[in-house]
């Protein structure tokens, strides 16, 4: 299964981010490719324990009936509902939103499991860092597949 402790998964991430292009229109979802990847960059910034939102309401109820979806082989649904939280609705600069995502995907890979969170996921609750690891992929897989590539 595709995780990014694994350099291939990494190589496949990175080479698809290399594939988007400024002007990408999304095939489902609100925002446009220069807020995808900043999106992107703050999920992997949860993961690395570089913030640590706090738990919600919802998620306390709902997460544990679902938190298997986010580290299961399924790929995300298209529409999957986003966080206001986690939403990015100001406008990014392209170029520096994917440098700056692929600098955080090798840090988080470099850095391993060792580094990996312990902190609770805002909605789904506590994961291994496999699992954070294997959801970060199926998160970027998924807004990959939103854009097209």
């Amino acid at each position: 299964m595709n995780n990014l402790y694994l350099q291939e998964s990494v190589n496949l991430i990175k080479n698809r981010i290399n594939q988007l292009e400024n002007k990408a229109e999304p095939l489902w979802g609100e925002m446009n490719v220069a807020q995808m990847l900043s999106h992107c960059k703050y999920a992997l910034d949860m993961a690395s324990c570089e913030i640590n939102p706090p738990r919600i309401l919802l998620g306390r109820v709902l997460g544990p009936l679902v938190k298997q979806f986010y580290y299961n082989e399924r790929p995300f649904s298209k529409n999957a509902p986003t966080d206001p939280m986690v939403k990015v609705a100001n406008q990014r600069e392209f170029d520096t939103e994917k440098k700056e995502l692929i600098v955080k995907l090798d840090y988080f890979h470099k850095a391993g499991e060792e580094q990996c969170t312990s902190y609770p996921h805002p909605f789904f609750g506590k994961f291994t860092p496999q699992q954070w690891s294997i959801g970060m992929y199926k998160h970027l897989d998924h807004h990959l597949r939103q854009f097209g590539v």
